[in-house]
């Protein structure tokens, strides 16, 4: 069975194809260009590159949030695109997971960390058992100083990776947590890595429709709690 593979959810655009045995090609880019013009040719290319034909893949998988918004909606509308034309099962994988089996067989917590701003983070808490991906505290968004606190509460050595890390390092190296961090080629998105977890999922059953799909935002987007604020504030008047 043949996958591809999409991650927009934040700075890096990435595409993969593989099987359950082997990454057949991987393209990612963590460029200023936006995922609206960078993701569809990078998906062209690389099916042009391993001669490959859509009507070829069995599984469609994207990363499904939390993430940027705009970039979740892109690879959202590219996989609904994609399945509907072709009719096939699309795997919405959680960002976070996907994050985290960048560092599968980790001996460390793993945990993700994507900026949220305000203080906030998008993440999650992980372990491996040989090459199993086990979840100790599902994905959220979280303030960074609550999230440190909760991972004081495990007594161990945290391996922290993502996009929030660059912005709250100083916090992670203040507090009374061992850390350690994720190398460069490991710390961001990869659709490889939403690949892998895709294949757990499939092999649980857990697949949707093309039109079944949607992506999970985990909260409000800055426009819609601006204007919540704003009604709040008139009413208060």
């Amino acid at each position: 069975m043949k996958l591809l593979a999409l991650d927009s959810s934040g700075l890096v655009a990435s595409v993969a194809i593989m099987t359950e045995d082997a990454l057949i090609a991987e393209y990612s880019v963590n460029y200023k260009k936006t995922h609206s013009q960078t993701l569809m040719p990078m998906l062209d290319e690389i099916v042009k590159m391993t001669e490959s034909n859509l009507q070829d893949f069995d599984y469609l998988a994207v990363s499904g949030g939390p993430g940027s918004f705009t970039g979740l909606r892109i690879g959202s509308a590219a996989v609904k695109g994609l399945g509907l034309a072709l009719g096939l099962p699309v795997v919405s994988v959680p960002t976070l997971e996907a994050l985290a089996m960048n560092v599968c067989q980790s001996q460390f917590l793993v945990c993700p960390i994507m900026d949220a701003r305000r203080n906030q983070v998008y993440t999650g808490i992980y372990h491996f058992v040989d090459k199993d991906l086990q979840i100790d505290m599902e994905q959220t968004p979280m303030d960074i100083h609550a999230l440190l606190a909760e991972l004081q509460k495990y007594g161990r050595q945290v391996l922290f990776l993502g996009d929030g890390v660059s912005v709250y390092r100083e916090a992670i190296e203040a507090s009374p947590i061992e850390a350690c961090f994720a190398p460069p080629h490991m710390d961001r998105q990869r659709a490889a890595s939403v690949g892998m977890r895709a294949w757990d999922y499939i092999r649980q059953g857990r697949i949707q429709s093309a039109a079944e799909h949607a992506p999970v935002y985990l909260r409000l987007s800055q426009a819609e709690r601006e204007r919540l604020e704003r009604a709040e504030h008139a009413k208060s008047k």
